[in-house]
């Protein structure tokens, strides 16, 4: 059944479909770093499957990215990257050395240069390759957010809290620091957003549009209803042309498409975590058979989802209490 909740009211957080793609995502790893650089410096970084933070607080430097001009940054100024290499520098002329020699996957989070003039702060999250395409499509390679923003206020507050915690190691910090990294990544991302409109992140930006964000909304939340572009369109309040003309210039994708891509997705996360028959986790996708939904899968992962798990019941999101009807079925063509 559709959800009565106004198309303009947010999603609660069952559906929210940021949070339940990040919740999909297979995270390999979270880390906040501490830089402190004084002098002639610069570093480059490699691309990887990633979102990224980095915000300066003292000082200043610049950022260069493949193909782009030089960004200046000052303190205050923080940006977001994904998949791209880059380099930060106090002149943008400088050789770079290998930054992660510094910054090994399992060295220390702080890094000392010269006197320490400019202080910068990094967070990232590390998916992997095989999921990284959830965000890694939608989103730009870099997220600029500057210092003179709104929102900057509330960040810069968070950022103080989060240099606090590398600077002053304390029971938890760890997991503290990587919690308030996160939540400043995704406060910078609503800042882009902002900033840049609807069109700028693909399906992320997508759900700031009240009408393309109720259907992204709804397909997260009712994963295995037998959704078409028509009645996706009408819960939208659009015509069918209009909405799937419109879903495809924000999203990236068809509308089915996208849909399909989620279930799959949600499918392998669910094995992965392991204890769900497959048969099971079939129909409580939708799908008419575990057949049709084995073929579907090995279409987009190139295996069968046994290769993904062994059978056992598990919960997934949007399970159906014991007793209930099953949903309709999806017919695969």
């Amino acid at each position: 059944m559709i959800s009565s909740q106004p198309s303009n009211s947010p999603p609660d957080s069952a559906t929210d479909p940021f949070s339940d793609v990040l919740s999909l995502l297979q995270v390999r790893s979270m880390r906040c770093t501490r830089l402190e650089a004084g002098g002639a410096w610069a570093l480059a970084f490699p691309g990887r499957s990633r979102l990224k933070l980095v915000a300066v607080l003292q000082g200043e430097c610049w950022l260069l990215l493949p193909d782009r001009p030089a960004h200046h940054l000052q303190a205050g100024d923080l940006f977001l990257l994904s998949n791209t290499p880059y380099r930060v520098a106090s002149d943008p002329a400088l050789p770079a050395a290998d930054g992660t020699v510094l910054f090994p996957d399992h060295g220390q989070d702080t890094v000392r240069l010269g006197d320490g003039g400019t202080v910068m702060l990094g967070g990232g999250l590390v998916f992997e390759e095989s999921s990284a395409w959830l965000l890694a499509e939608a989103l730009p390679p870099v997220m600029p957010v500057p210092g003179g923003r709104p929102e900057a206020t509330v960040l810069r507050n968070m950022l103080e809290l989060l240099d606090r915690e590398m600077r002053q190691p304390q029971i938890g910090g760890a997991m503290v620091a990587r919690g308030l990294a996160a939540i400043v990544m995704v406060q910078a991302l609503r800042a882009y957003v902002a900033d840049h409109g609807e069109e700028s992140a693909g399906w992320v930006g997508a759900l700031t549009d009240p009408r393309i964000g109720r259907a992204l909304t709804l397909m997260h939340g009712e994963i295995a209803r037998s959704w078409t572009v028509a009645t996706l369109a009408s819960s939208a309040g659009m015509s069918r042309s209009a909405f799937a003309s419109r879903f495809r210039r924000l999203a990236g994708v068809a509308p089915l498409d996208y849909l399909r891509r989620l279930r799959m997705e949600r499918a392998r996360a669910a094995l992965r975590h392991g204890g769900i028959p497959v048969g099971d986790l079939a129909a409580d996708l939708g799908y008419a058979s575990e057949s049709a939904f084995g073929h579907a899968y090995k279409r987009v992962f190139g295996h069968s989802p046994r290769q993904e798990g062994v059978p056992a019941r598990l919960t997934i999101p949007g399970d159906r209490p014991h007793g209930a009807p099953r949903p309709s079925p999806i017919r695969e063509e």
